[in-house]
């Protein structure tokens, strides 16, 4: 398939296996197990696993005309969750709301339009589907101290049926700042991780951390609290050497236990994004 650019690997260096953070013996941590490239045009803002483990990405290419003739002109990262497939759009800085368009298995779309709330901004980064499939998270850019929570379309039965209006439920408050959060995915009932683009070192002690937030229960339809720790910083590795790195989407493949993370090189690399694969492991 022409998005796993695979002939692509000896050009951006060889795979590197280990992430880069300190951990105590004992205590699971990640280790990096694979790296595959996917064009950024198709592929560069997000992908989510399939049941059958294969591989959804998203892009700017993905945008249907109809979308952006609406004005919706950027996606995020994007979910799967019971194979209906969760799409995060935001339109123009100027716009008063957001959108999730929801696609069934049967390939039927339906676009849900959120209004934003006083002080909301109008950035729509990712989508992520709780375990339950009855809460949709997603999140803004630049600092932030929450994660928003709506119920999910079509899967919470609170929601239109067919598309509509969708109000914000509630939210997860952060323990810790973060910074341009680029995608989150569940890992379990009452964790996420998530991939910052934050290359100060600021926050946490890594450029472009991958961020990992545990909650005291799973998602109820109350607002809860989320403690956030910096896991280790996602690798910015490249021939290209003009320019910045993007950290993009992040999944979970559940079935497989693979984390995945896209990071987009700089300068003329920019046209393949490189996506990193990681296991968990007990040392």
């Amino acid at each position: 398939m022409k998005r796993h650019l695979v002939l692509l690997a000896s050009l951006f260096g060889a795979l590197t296996l280990g992430a880069s953070s300190a951990f105590a013996s004992g205590e699971p941590h990640w280790v990096q197990t694979g790296t595959s490239y996917t064009d950024t045009l198709g592929g560069g803002q997000g992908l989510a696993s399939r049941a059958n483990g294969s591989l959804l990405h998203r892009g700017l290419a993905d945008i249907p005309l109809d979308l952006r003739i609406k004005g919706w002109n950027h996606v995020g990262d994007p979910d799967i969750a019971r194979g209906y497939t969760f799409d995060a759009y935001q339109g123009a800085d100027t716009a008063t709301s957001k959108m999730f368009a929801v696609t069934t298995p049967a390939g039927k779309r339906y676009d849900y339009v959120h209004r934003l709330n006083p002080g909301e901004k109008v950035n729509n980064s990712f989508a992520t589907v709780s375990p339950d499939a009855q809460w949709l998270v997603s999140g803004e850019w630049g600092d932030q101290n929450r994660l928003q929570v709506f119920p999910a379309p079509l899967l919470n039965p609170s929601t239109p049926p067919k598309g509509g209006d969708l109000k914000e439920a509630w939210q997860i408050t952060l323990d810790k700042p973060v910074r341009n959060i680029q995608g989150c995915d569940f890992v379990t009932d009452t964790r996420l991780v998530c991939a910052s683009d934050d290359a100060s070192g600021q926050l946490f002690p890594f450029s472009r951390p991958l961020l990992q937030v545990d909650l005291p229960h799973r998602l109820d339809g109350q607002p809860v609290t989320g403690s956030v720790k910096a896991l280790f910083g996602l690798p910015q590795r490249s021939l290209c050497t003009d320019g910045t790195f993007e950290a993009e989407g992040v999944d979970y493949d559940v079935n497989s236990g693979t984390l995945r993370a896209e990071v987009i090189p700089p300068g003329a690399c920019a046209l393949a994004t490189t996506v990193y694969a990681y296991r968990q492991v007990t040392d």
